[in-house]
C-alpha cells in the first residue's frame, strides 16, 4: 500500500497568518482598554474635583447669605466687587477654579454668575512654523 504525503505547505501559512492577526487584534484591544482606563480615571478626578467645588461654592453661598442679612456684603469680606457692582468670589482646588458672581440688592443676594474654569498654561517647548 502506498502512502500519500500530506502537504501541509498552505494549511501552515494559513495558520500562520491566522495566528498573526489574532496577535495584533490582541495587542490593539489590550493597548485601547488602557488608554480607555487612563481616560475614565482622569474624567473621575475632574468630576470629584467638580462636586467638591460646588459644595465649598454652597458653602460660600449660604455664608454670604448669613453676612448679607446681618449688614450686607462689602469688600472687606475677601470680595472683589466689579464696576457693575457685581462681588467676586474664586474657589480654587487641584487646578480648577470656581468663580462665584453675587450682586446685592435691597439685602438680597443674587447669583449672577457660577463659571467652572480649568488654569492653562501653554506649552512653549513646541517650535512650530509659523509660515514666514
Amino acid at each position: 500500500m502506498k502512502q500519500v504525503p500530506v502537504k501541509l505547505g498552505p494549511l501552515a501559512l494559513l495558520l500562520t497568518v491566522i495566528s498573526i492577526c489574532l496577535t495584533v487584534l490582541a495587542i490593539l484591544i489590550f493597548t485601547t482598554a488602557r488608554a480607555d482606563l487612563r481616560l475614565a480615571e482622569k474624567y473621575a478626578r475632574t468630576v470629584q474635583t467638580r462636586y467638591a467645588l460646588e459644595v465649598r461654592g454652597q458653602e460660600f453661598l449660604a455664608d454670604a447669605r448669613n453676612a448679607a442679612s446681618g449688614g450686607g456684603l462689602s469688600p472687606t469680606d475677601g470680595l472683589d466687587r466689579d464696576a457693575d457692582g457685581v462681588y467676586w468670589h474664586t474657589i480654587e482646588q487641584d487646578g480648577s477654579l470656581l468663580k462665584i458672581g453675587l450682586r446685592q440688592q435691597e439685602g438680597e443676594l443674587t447669583v449672577e454668575a457660577w463659571r467652572h474654569e480649568r488654569l492653562w498654561e501653554e506649552d512653549d517647548s513646541l517650535n512650530l512654523w509659523l509660515g514666514n
